[in-house]
């Protein structure tokens, strides 16, 4: 929209999303390609996804070192 004339406003309103948003993916995304946006939001689900198995095994390794100190 905006290639054909259009206003800033005008095409956040028809696709549904904020000015502050559209400025927001804009910055963000701005100088990505269709593909490179896709694969940078599957490595960041990947990486959420990671940082909760470490989370959880570190939790696990504090729990059996306190059982191990017999302090359960």
């Amino acid at each position: 929209m905006l290639g054909q004339g259009g206003t800033t406003a005008e095409g956040c309103r028809r696709i549904g999303v904020t000015e502050q948003t559209y400025y927001r993916w804009r910055k963000e995304y701005g100088g990505l390609k269709v593909d490179q946006a896709r694969r940078m939001k599957d490595l960041e689900k990947e990486n959420l996804r990671l940082r909760r198995a470490v989370s959880d095994l570190t939790l696990d390794k504090l729990i059996l070192q306190e059982a191990a100190r017999g302090n359960f």
